[in-house]
């Protein structure tokens, strides 16, 4: 009975984790869009004086479909921002369009952990398509060495979340040193972009800590069906 209401608290846990980190992030993100910026610049001027400033002329910027899809492409070069970011002149594009080019400048340093999570990345790529498959048919045939190599499998994905957690705060914490340095907000914008940007980072720790408590819920699962 213990390890029921156990199993059933970590997995009310895994969902809220995640769910406020997702209600914080688009909380902040819905304030900081209604908030132009000073130098009614866009997310795309943005990008362009912070690249161009460390020599990343030939790094295209270009619209993407969706919101919040904005990512750095390192294989093709090429910085994607979803409209609002692209086109928008807000503190939210600001910050966005700024964070993306953090991880261009990373690539171009050879930023350690962003060279580590690419090598990493095709193999959770893998891995995480056919891990859960293998843990639910070592739970169903109380195979344990089966489970602890679906778990192993799973591992490797909080391993991708580990490393994804400095490249994500170091390109943010970029982000506001180019946006200062080069005079493109003042100390209040400055105040609003470490906000945003922090609650976009908080919602990789909200997956690495639901990952782990993920993990601990399968062995307790494991357990309780052994007894």
């Amino acid at each position: 009975m213990t390890g029921n209401i156990a199993n059933d608290l970590l997995f009310i846990i895994i969902i809220i984790i995640p769910l406020i980190a997702q209600i914080n992030i688009s909380a902040s993100y819905k304030r900081y869009k209604e908030i132009k910026n000073k130098k009614g610049i866009s997310g795309f001027e943005v990008a362009r004086k912070i690249l161009d400033a460390h020599g990343l002329e030939k790094i295209y910027i270009v619209e993407t479909p969706g919101n919040l899809t904005d990512h750095y492409d390192p294989s093709r070069k090429v910085i994607k921002l979803s409209r609002d970011v692209f086109k928008g002149e807000s503190i939210a594009a600001l910050s966005v369009a700024a964070h993306e080019c953090g991880h261009a400048i990373q690539d171009k340093e050879g930023y350690k952990m962003m060279r580590l999570r690419s090598l990493i990345a095709p193999i959770v790529s893998l891995t995480s398509s056919f891990s859960w498959w293998v843990i639910f048919f070592g739970l169903i045939t109380q195979y344990f060495n089966i489970f602890i190599f679906g778990i192993g499998l799973i591992f490797i994905g909080l391993i991708f979340q580990l490393v994804t957690l400095p490249v994500e705060f170091n390109a943010s914490s970029r982000a506001r040193k180019e946006l200062e340095k080069l005079k493109l907000v003042d100390d209040e914008e400055s105040t609003g972009v470490r906000k945003m940007l922090t609650s976009a980072a908080l919602t990789y720790v909200a997956s690495v800590l639901t990952s782990i408590l993920q993990i601990v819920r399968l062995f307790l699962l494991f357990n309780n069906d052994n007894r």
